[in-house]
């Protein structure tokens, strides 16, 4: 797709697809902008809010607007593949929320889907768009650490933003709805590398009634023999003041290493007014600045990853530039790897990959 004018659908009108189309509004190339949401409350609040032309509750008929020529898939991640599938049908390139789906069949379908039509799929791992990932991926790229022979990545956050998201989807766990992030980031750092054995181990309490783990630990050995521990607690207390991911991602290389602090330990605020939350309807007196996921407010404009993303994406669309967005073919990756990972918790053994689906 190489054109001037964008006539952009955000379907979902949840806290991402409410970001996009805020973002999306202000860009030059977007001409027209329909949104949808089942609730269609929701869906007239993000038309208000964007000044979108177009709301309504059915997302099909957002889709198949005449004006619609791109579409943002952001509806709750086990609600993918109708929405992507009836974009990629009508030959409109999408972009759709990580992870691509959170059963193989469901990501297989979709993959069939770009098969059968054609078209254009992107899936959005905003981490990549993150400064301090995009400087990492140059080192990589310049080859400054020589053949990678491990590293780690693991990320912390609070039980209450654990919670939340759980409640919006019973499947959507910490595991297959947040280390993915990291997979995909360690796959893009050792691209044509990919992950063939899972050794993992996970733990129970305060997740209890839930499919989540307090805590998962995995061992991931690569195709050329690197190994990746990956970890990932979304059960730091309530209260804990980071208001998004805290996280620390290491390669280590046979000519170098590199460490990627991204604790948010450098700018903390302390306010008796409170400071709202990001992700939930509260607020805390003690907060970890810089630690909202994907991106913040400031001086009336929201910067940060998912803003860097979604320009990037919508600049692709009008100007043909390159886009370092995940492949579907990598979002399966990323998605077989978690699940891997799940069931090497559960049975306690290797789990080897490709899974038999």
């Amino acid at each position: 797709m190489n054109r001037k004018d964008i006539g952009l659908a955000v379907i979902g009108s949840g806290r991402i697809g409410t970001l996009r189309a805020k973002f999306a509004s202000k860009h030059p190339s977007v001409k027209f902008l329909a949104v949808s949401d089942i609730n269609i409350i929701h869906a007239k609040k993000l038309a208000d809010a964007c000044g979108a032309d177009f709301h309504s509750a059915d997302n099909d008929e957002v889709i198949a607007r005449p004006e619609v020529n791109a579409v943002i898939v952001s509806t709750p991640e086990g609600e993918h593949v109708a929405a992507v599938r009836k974009a990629l049908e009508l030959g409109k390139p999408v972009m759709v929320e990580k992870p691509i789906a959170l059963t193989l069949s469901d990501a297989d379908d979709i993959l069939a889907a770009l098969k059968d039509y054609g078209g254009e799929l992107r899936i959005g791992y905003s981490r990549r768009y993150k400064e301090c990932f995009l400087r990492a991926k140059e080192q990589m790229i310049q080859g400054r650490l020589g053949k990678v022979i491990g590293g780690t990545a693991r990320v912390y956050n609070s039980r209450a933003q654990a919670f939340n998201i759980l409640e919006r989807d019973k499947h959507a766990t910490p595991v297959l709805d947040i280390l993915t992030y990291y997979v995909d980031l360690m796959c893009w750092f050792l691209e044509g590398d990919r992950p063939v054995e899972i050794i993992a181990r996970g733990n129970k309490e305060i997740f209890k009634g839930y499919e989540a783990d307090d805590m998962t630990w995995a061992i991931v050995t690569f195709a050329s023999g690197a190994i990746i521990n990956f970890g990932v607690c979304y059960a730091l207390p309530t209260n804990y003041p980071t208001q998004g991911q805290s996280d620390r991602v290491e390669l280590i290389g046979v000519d170098g290493c590199m460490i990627i602090d991204d604790d948010h330990l450098n700018q903390i605020i302390y306010s008796e007014k409170g400071i709202p939350g990001t992700y939930l309807n509260r607020t805390v007196q003690m907060a970890f600045l810089g630690s909202n996921t994907g991106g913040e407010w400031a001086v009336g404009d929201f910067w940060g990853p998912i803003a860097n993303e979604t320009r990037a994406w919508l600049d692709h669309l009008v100007t043909g530039a390159p886009t370092v967005q995940t492949t579907p073919e990598q979002g399966r990756v990323n998605l077989e790897t978690t699940i891997a990972v799940v069931r090497a918790v559960e049975s306690g053994k290797p789990v080897r990959l490709p899974l038999e689906t």
